[in-house]
C-alpha cells in the first residue's frame, strides 16, 4: 500500500442540527476504528489549538483513498482534503537498511 499525508478541515454547515453533528461524529469515530484495523489509516493528529487533523493514510492508490477509504467517511460531505502522495525517504531511520 502507499502512503498519503492527509490533511483534513471540517466545516459543519449552517442550519445543521447538533443531533445531525452528534451522530455523524459518533459515526466517524467508528468508521475510523474500522480503517485502522485494515491498516488504512495509520496515524492521526490534531495540530494544538486548530479545528483540523492531518493523518498518514494507507491505499493502493490515490483513486482508492479518495474513493474506497476518505469517502467511506461520516464526515466526508463537510470535508476539504489536501491529500500528498508520499514515498520512502532514503534518510528515514526507520526504512529499510541498505
Amino acid at each position: 500500500m502507499r502512503e498519503f499525508l492527509v490533511e483534513i478541515t471540517t466545516t459543519v454547515p449552517e442550519g445543521t442540527g447538533q443531533d445531525e453533528v452528534d451522530r455523524r461524529r459518533a459515526a466517524e469515530a467508528v468508521r475510523a476504528g474500522e480503517l485502522a484495523a485494515t491498516g488504512n489509516l495509520a496515524r492521526l493528529w490534531r495540530p494544538v489549538g486548530e479545528l483540523r487533523s492531518i493523518g498518514l493514510w494507507r491505499a493502493a492508490d490515490e483513486e482508492e483513498l479518495h474513493e474506497k477509504v476518505l469517502g467511506t467517511l461520516p464526515l466526508r460531505p463537510w470535508m476539504s482534503l489536501h491529500v500528498t502522495p508520499l514515498e520512502p525517504h532514503p534518510n528515514d531511520p526507520h526504512g529499510p537498511k541498505v
